[in-house]
Parts: structure tokens; sequence; C-alpha cells
């Protein structure tokens, strides 16, 4: 008898152990995978999804938090400080930003834009449609915000990015004024499936999390078949970038998005030998000494032809690859506006300016590749 009841007593012990095993592990979150994006993690609790952004922009010393919780549901309490809550599926967006036109276009989630900045400088023809008919309302004239007009909007999701910097930075104001801003900082990503890899935190605000994961696999293996036609290629053109502005001539450091671009595509930049992975501001004269003689030139600002060039500057007609008609950048898709789609689309399809970069630079390894965003300066 004292042993069936030691027995029944240890039972009792080991099944309010295993309860409470199992409470502990529903409190545990399932961390969402994240293949190539460093700045953000996605953490799903029971009630409620968990993303936070770090390194929202250089010199950023603190994570922003975002806590999402499906309409109608109880408020957790265990969220950690400083958590913004954002109710799901988010309806009415504003977006600050052109490429968040590029992200939700992919995700098939336009229709919820509400308001926008910038709208001049939008590319994609359904959005410019829908700023003209007033469906999706400006609310940004000149540098100035109209909080009045975004307040009225009551938009569920307002997607911003931050610089850390005074007047530049609107997030603070937005953020004042008890709005439910989320920043993103895909802009700081070094890699171009990074880049891509955001739509899996912009999804999670739509509940089109696998979507957003068909998408990204389709593009990822694309971008990595690209890899294997330039792994091997032991003659690289060499290339240099850009052009200056306001009497400096910013070279995109050798770890920089452009600079990965550059050698994905099989060619050598010159400047890869640089650690930065800002811009590197030069004068035309030292820019000059490394690229005098190198085989392409892409990026140069605005230029849409070698006469608009050679004008703004004689000297850029000295460079060797002016003289022999070398010169390329990303403004085939340029709206009236000069919205580029390069900033739209082209930065959640990597795989697309990989081509037209391997096109450029090797042009028998994609012979029935056409030009989607680049385009050859006459």
């Amino acid at each position: 008898m004292l042993v069936s009841k030691k027995i029944r007593s240890f039972a009792s012990l080991l099944a309010l152990s295993c309860i409470h095993t199992l409470a502990a592990h529903a409190n545990e979150p399932l961390a969402r995978e994240v293949d190539y994006a460093k700045n953000f993690t996605i953490e799903e609790y029971a009630n409620y999804k968990l993303l936070t952004v770090s390194n929202a922009y250089r010199s950023a010393s603190s994570v922003y938090r975002y806590a999402l919780v499906e309409r109608g549901a109880t408020l957790p309490d265990d969220l950690p400080r400083d958590t913004v809550v954002i109710r799901t599926p988010v309806q009415r967006v504003v977006i600050m930003e052109t490429v968040y036109v590029g992200y939700l276009d992919a995700l098939g989630q336009l229709d919820h834009i509400c308001g926008a900045a910038s709208a001049s400088y939008i590319n994609h023809p359904k959005v410019i449609q829908g700023v003209e008919s007033g469906d999706i309302q400006s609310i940004q004239s000149g540098q100035k915000l109209n909080i009045e007009r975004l307040l009225l909007l009551q938009p569920d999701l307002i997607l911003t990015t931050s610089l850390g910097e005074g007047q530049m930075d609107v997030s603070p104001q937005l953020q004042r004024a008890g709005l439910p801003v989320v920043l993103t900082a895909d802009y700081m990503e070094h890699h171009p499936l990074a880049r891509t890899e955001w739509l899996k935190f912009l999804a999670a605000f739509f509940e089109t999390e696998d979507r957003s994961n068909e998408i990204f696999n389709s593009i990822k293996a694309q971008y990595t078949g690209l890899l294997e036609k330039t792994k091997g290629i032991d003659e690289r053109p060499s290339v240099f970038c850009g052009a200056p502005y306001s009497g400096s001539w910013y070279v995109p450091g050798g770890d920089s998005f452009i600079a990965r671009a550059i050698q994905d595509a099989g060619a050598h930049y010159l400047w890869a030998d640089d650690p930065s992975r800002g811009s590197l501001p030069l004068d035309t004269e030292r820019v000059f000494l490394r690229a005098a003689e190198a085989d392409y030139w892409i990026h140069p600002s605005h230029y849409r032809s070698l006469s608009e060039l050679f004008n703004a500057d004689p000297r850029f007609a000295k460079f060797g690859a002016a003289q022999i008609s070398q010169v390329f950048n990303n403004t085939r898709q340029v709206s009236k506006n000069g919205g580029n789609n390069i900033w739209e689309r082209g930065i959640v399809h990597p795989e697309e300016v990989l081509a037209d970069l391997i096109k450029i630079f090797h042009p028998d390894l994609l012979p029935e590749h056409e030009l989607i965003y680049y385009e050859n300066l006459q």
C-alpha cells in the first residue's frame, strides 16, 4: 500500500512537471527563418508576432520592436517595453519611400496604400493613377509633412526609414502624433538578396507570409543560378561608378551593395579594396587617376546621353569607357516625373538587375537577355 501511494505521488509530481514544462515551451517563440537579411528578426508567440529591427541607420544603438496582434484579440501582457502594437492584417497603409511600392506590388497589396510621400517620384502606373484620382493621398508638400491629413487618413501602418539626422528624419514627428510608425532597415543591408528578403518582414503585416516565402525562394534560385554563370570567369572587366554631385564624386565603398552586384556580375570594381560600406567623397582628379582606363562606367548620376555627360564636364570625355561608348545607366524605366523603377521593382528583383549587369559585362553569357533597367548612353 505504501509503495502504491509513493508511485501515485511520483506520478502526480511527474504530471505537474510535464504541465509546467509544456507551459514554459508554449511561451517560447518560434523564430522565422531569415537567410540573408541581418537587420530584422521575426518571432512567433502563441498570440502575437514580435518583429525586431536593428541597425536602422548608421550609428543606431537602439532596436525597434513591433508586436503584430490580430484584430479583436486581447493585447498580450508580456510584451517587451517600448513595443509598438500593430493590429493585423493591416488595411490602410501610408508609404514614406517609393521602395515600398516594389515590396507591396510583389505581395499583391498595392490596393491597401492610402497615402504616400514623394508621390511624384513613384514609377508604378497603378499607384500613379491612384494619386491622380485621389484614392491615394499625397501627404507631403515639398519637405513638409501634412500631419493633419495623415491623421484623417487613419492609417493602420506607416512605413518609413530613418537617417538618424535631425530635420531629415520624419519618424519622430510621426511618432509624436501618435501614428503607427514602423521603421525598416532594408537600405542598410549589403547583399542584394538581403534587401529582397524584407518581403518576409512586410508580409507579416498583411498575414501573407507563405506568399513572401515562395517569391523569395524563386528570386533566390534565379539569382544563384546566374551566379553559377559568372563564378568561373577569369577575365573580369574593370568598372567604376557615379559622377560628381555638389563638387564631390561619391564612389561606393568596396563593401557596398553596388560593389557586391558588380562582383556577382563577373566584373572587377576598381574600389573593391576599400572596406567601406558607404560612399567615399573624392574629387574628379582622384577618380580619373584610378579609372581613366576602366572598361565600363555605370550609374553616371542622372545623365542619359554622352552629350549631356560631356556638357556637364568636358573632362568626362577623357575616360576610356566614355571614348568607346561603354557607359551605362539604370535609367531605362524612368517616369515623366523622374520616378525610377530600379528603386521599386529593381530592389525586390535583384535577379533582373544582375542579369542586366551580366549582359553588359559578358554579353555572350546571356545572349537572349534584353536590358530591363539599364541603357547604353549614346
